[in-house]
């Protein structure tokens, strides 16, 4: 698995989990998303905002909230700089602290809380962050904030979450849980806890007083996102964003998404949380990118929608060895490699699956096209992988059954595998969105499927074979 962060998961680790977070919200930038309400008079010197965040597209500089004024407040993860959290009182005057710390891992979800105190006697302590539960000390740029300073968090003006407030930096990623306090400084265990293998988990916040701008926004009425849970009404409207937005990938189940960091070729675009791949013609010929999770045992679905594109267009499985030897290379070939998968054929009427380096083309019997739904069913345990296709598998195939599958243990030799997408001699850039269980519109592109694994976990188009698993850290036993 492609992981570095000890919060890939949330609460996964140890089994002891006892609050859960069903899902979260996407950001997509290209969309100019979020969500705003004007604030009342509170309390602008005590202050405290919470919230998991799980990165998509990179570089780049990503606004979770803010107050935008003459001189604003914000929180916002730059890619070389690390988190900047500013705060300023709207009129005169605004300071910052700078992290060295940068966030690069976009499999990972992270908690952040800022805490802000103008109250407190030590100049030190009057802004605190703290990322997975831990105090933040070492910064590029350390704020200074005069005793009883005056925020214009919790004034009279707007606060956004997800924009800057001047129609840029937007988020791209997910945010679960977001927290506001108006009136105390609290800490991250107000919010979370270790749990027995060390990993921080959220904890249930619902007895937590939220102040007079206080507010929980965590998405779980699909048709009203910014619907606020706190029982204070503080709803925020939306702008950019849809029920396909919400999203069942959270601190408490973590799914597999398309890694920027796992890609051959900077050609290679993510969007819709890292599950919408456009492979671009500006420079190569070879544009791939591999996901997030590797599979090494068990058995594992996901699906992937053909939103346009040509027939030089490759998915499919990769050995997870060879791909990260591959991971920055520049105009890498994943089609001469130990790779499985499906190529449309040039001529539309019978695409072609292949396995192995060199592999032949084999006829499937099916000609897809895009707004068609390739399925992929890959057993690790047999070493067999099925094909299927808009709710067909190539060669009445039977992954439940274990029969007359599409890739036998002969192409199937690996001990890990990861899902890659690439393509090939591109005349015309193919876009398409997976779904590894998180999302079966598509970010929007079809209707949901509604379709769970054996385990009740995931949304999917199509019925998932008796057995096999959502790509997630709760099937992972993460």
């Amino acid at each position: 698995m492609v992981f570095q962060n000890n919060v890939l998961s949330g609460a996964g680790g140890s089994g002891t989990t006892v609050h859960t977070i069903d899902q979260s919200i996407r950001f997509n930038d290209d969309d100019s998303p979020f969500m705003s309400r004007t604030q009342q008079a509170g309390n602008q010197t005590t202050w405290t905002i919470s919230c998991w965040v799980k990165i998509g597209n990179m570089p780049g500089s990503f606004t979770i909230w803010s107050v935008h004024t003459a001189y604003q407040s914000f929180a916002q993860i730059k890619s070389t700089t690390g988190l900047q959290f500013v705060v300023g009182n709207g009129s005169s005057s605004n300071s910052y602290h700078n992290l060295t710390r940068v966030f690069r891992d976009p499999s990972a979800w992270y908690h952040l809380v800022m805490v802000f105190d103008s109250t407190n006697a030590a100049s030190s302590e009057r802004a605190r962050i703290y990322v997975n539960g831990e105090r933040q000390l070492d910064f590029s740029n350390t704020g200074s904030w005069a005793k009883d300073y005056a925020s214009n968090v919790n004034s009279t003006q707007t606060m956004y979450i997800g924009e800057q407030g001047t129609g840029g930096n937007h988020m791209d990623g997910y945010i679960a849980e977001f927290v506001q306090i108006d009136g105390q400084a609290l800490g991250p265990s107000s919010f979370g806890e270790f749990n027995s293998s060390g990993i921080w988990i959220p904890k249930d916040i619902s007895g937590l007083t939220f102040g007079t701008n206080g507010c929980h926004i965590d998405g779980r009425d699909a048709s009203d996102l910014g619907d606020d849970e706190s029982g204070n009404g503080n709803d925020f409207s939306t702008s950019g964003l849809g029920a396909h937005d919400q999203v069942l990938d959270s601190p408490t189940n973590n799914f597999a998404t398309f890694n920027p960091l796992m890609t051959t070729d900077s050609d290679f675009e993510f969007s819709e949380g890292n599950l919408k791949l456009d492979m671009n013609t500006n420079n190569s010929w070879y544009v791939g990118a591999g996901a997030s999770m590797s599979m090494s045992s068990g058995k594992w679905y996901w699906e992937s929608y053909w939103n346009s594109g040509d027939s030089y267009t490759i998915w499919g499985i990769l050995d997870t060895e060879q791909l990260h030897t591959l991971a920055g290379s520049g105009s890498s070939s994943i089609y001469a490699l130990n790779f499985n998968g499906i190529q449309p054929n040039s001529s539309g009427t019978n695409d072609q699956y292949r396995q192995g380096q060199g592999g032949s083309a084999i006829a499937t019997g099916q000609a897809g096209a895009p707004g068609g739904i390739w399925q992929f069913a890959l057993d690790m345990d047999n070493k067999k992988m099925w094909l299927g296709y808009n709710g067909t598998y190539v060669g009445s195939g039977d992954p439940a059954g274990g029969t007359n599958e599409t890739w036998s243990s002969t192409y199937i030799a690996s001990s890990s595998y990861t899902p890659i997408n690439q393509g090939y001699q591109i005349s015309a850039h193919s876009i398409l969105t997976y779904n590894f269980g998180q999302d079966s519109t598509f970010a929007g592109a079809t209707t949901a499927g509604g379709n769970s694994d054996g385990n009740g976990i995931g949304n999917f188009k199509y019925s998932v074979p008796s057995g096999f698993k959502a790509l997630c850290t709760k099937n992972l036993g993460s």
